[in-house]
């Protein structure tokens, strides 16, 4: 055998220093090697979309959010790589180092992440920027980290056993490609519905510094000295136990932090599987505010003129048979119940927990007259998009979107023009729709892009706005304040199939005229939010 530092035989890379000795025959140790290099796949591709799903969540545009990470980190993998060049010749140490940096970084990118949105967010300044800025520099590090790995690994395979470069890199990538579609199928049904984003992530690092270090410590233990084992065992330890505790510690970080964002009166916090729902107040006077995804979607002090001012106009005519597609929480059913001539009200509601939510919590069926138990009201838990394409046609008189701002990526398809095409041929000949289109003066193109789309999908418009002081609806695709300045309102599309409907306004309301000019609709291959 040859002995670690003899010569370079002919032809091989000055990297080269002859085959490890190994406590194990050479075939179970490539083996060994390309368990670990799935396992630290599996871990990088959970990091990713860690850092993914919580940008979204906090900061909104999934498609935004999803671009900025992935482009920086396949840009710092490149990076990492070229670095990891110069640590061939110490490749079981490196490795090792840069396991459990990968490990300590990834594991708690999710932690600190929300910790500076929580508690930085509304500080204004450079700190209004903190989640976006910490976003790019944890998707930099973990992509120079997870970059270096595959050079490092390179080098640990060929010293167990020397072969071409083409088959090496197969075996590698193999393993590597697999792993990562184990970790890309893990995030989304198994770590983020059990464990939730935080917890899983940290367990994520756990198991990544235990992958490292036990390949480098009980396969290469050889390569490396007395005080190197001792350090990197040290290392291991410390960073396992970071872990752990942050682990212990997760449920009170999260409900600081929850205080932090919604304030000292949560009453009700709760994970779906569609969203975060969160109740605030209702009690001792507190007006009631309900947040789904962080954005306040309910406010006691006002909601009642905004569901007003989205329902009873569209209630101006024949009601018999009435659509709600969203508006799990039963503010929107409230209204339409007041017209004794709707004899039945659809709910079409994503997510189950909301409406169980809306019947069980006495402040908010409360709010809502408890809607839910009256027998008009008939409740169907689906995607609007999906129970529109199986709704006959001509079945409703009045069909009312009370749904979440387009900005939203997971919204834009129900501010389509397909959407809008679905929902005029479930309406009767004569029939309404309404929809809640943001507001007017802080975001007049997103408002117009959808009276252009409801325009375009053959159905007669007229638009209007109610102003206020203080809306309390927050329905932005993201969940930074607004500092425009601009003058509070909401704004609504009212359409009908046969002509422009009128408007029944009251003095809160006001009609809109002419659209801005260069503004296009919106389609399922083409958004425009």
């Amino acid at each position: 055998m040859i002995e670690p530092h003899a010569p370079a035989p002919p032809g091989a890379p000055p990297a080269w220093r002859g085959p490890a000795r190994l406590p194990v025959p050479p075939d179970t140790g490539r083996l060994l090697v390309l368990g670990c290099v799935f396992v630290c796949a599996a871990c990088g591709l959970v990091y990713e979309l860690e850092l993914v799903a919580l940008a979204s969540y906090l900061m909104g545009d999934s498609v935004t959010q999803a671009s900025v990470v992935l482009s920086v980190m396949v840009f710092a993998m490149g990076i990492g790589s070229l670095v990891a060049k110069r640590l061939r010749r110490l490749g079981a140490v490196g490795f090792a180092a840069v396991e459990v940096t990968l490990a300590l970084v990834g594991g708690c990118s999710a932690l600190a992440l929300y910790a500076v949105f929580a508690w930085t967010g509304d500080w204004g300044g450079l700190w209004a920027n903190g989640p976006r800025v910490l976003l790019v520099a944890f998707s930099l590090a973990i992509g120079l980290l997870i970059g270096a790995e595959v050079p490092l690994l390179m080098e640990l395979i060929q010293r167990i056993r020397r072969q071409d470069a083409g088959g090496a890199v197969a075996d590698l990538f193999a393993a590597d490609y697999v792993g990562a579609l184990v970790g890309g199928l893990a995030f989304p049904f198994l770590l983020l519905p059990f464990l939730g984003q935080l917890t899983s992530s940290l367990l994520t690092g756990a198991v990544n510094v235990v992958a490292g270090s036990a390949l480098v410590l009980g396969l290469f233990r050889r390569d490396l000295t007395c005080r190197a084992r001792c350090l990197l065992l040290t290392a291991t330890v410390t960073v396992l136990g970071v872990l752990a505790s942050a682990a212990v510690l997760v449920d009170d970080f999260e409900r600081a932090a929850r205080h932090a964002v919604y304030g000292d009166d949560v009453r009700v916090a709760l994970r779906t599987g569609v969203q975060e729902v969160v109740l605030t107040g209702g009690t001792r006077g507190r007006p009631l505010g309900l947040y789904l995804d962080g954005r306040l979607r309910v406010c006691g002090h006002d909601e009642r003129r905004y569901h007003q001012a989205l329902v009873h106009p569209a209630m101006n005519g024949p009601h018999t048979r009435v659509l709600i597609l969203g508006g799990g929480d039963g503010l929107a059913a409230r209204e339409v119940l007041t017209h004794p001539d709707a004899h039945r009200v659809d709910v079409v509601e994503l997510d189950p927990a909301l409406i169980r939510l809306a019947r069980t919590d006495p402040t908010l069926s409360r709010l809502n007259s408890h809607a839910y138990d009256d027998p008009r009201v008939h409740v169907t838990i689906a995607d609007a998009f999906r129970r529109l394409r199986e709704t006959p046609a001509g079945r409703y008189d009045v069909v009312i979107a009370d749904l979440p701002d387009p900005g939203i990526t997971a919204s834009t398809k129900l501010y389509s023009q397909e959407f809008y095409g679905l929902a005029r041929r479930a309406l009767r000949p004569g029939g309404r729709l309404v929809v809640h289109a943001g507001p007017v003066a802080a975001r007049p193109r997103v408002f117009w892009t959808v009276e252009t789309t409801i325009r375009a999908a053959g159905l007669h418009t007229s638009p209007y706005r109610v102003t206020g002081d203080d809306t309390g609806i927050t329905t932005a695709p993201d969940r930074t304040e607004d500092t425009s300045g601009a003058p509070r309102d909401w704004g609504f599309v009212l359409a009908g199939t046969t002509t422009s409907p009128p408007l029944p306004l009251n003095h809160e309301e006001r009609p809109l005229g002419a659209p801005l000019e260069g503004v296009r609709a919106s389609t399922l291959v083409h958004p425009r939010y």
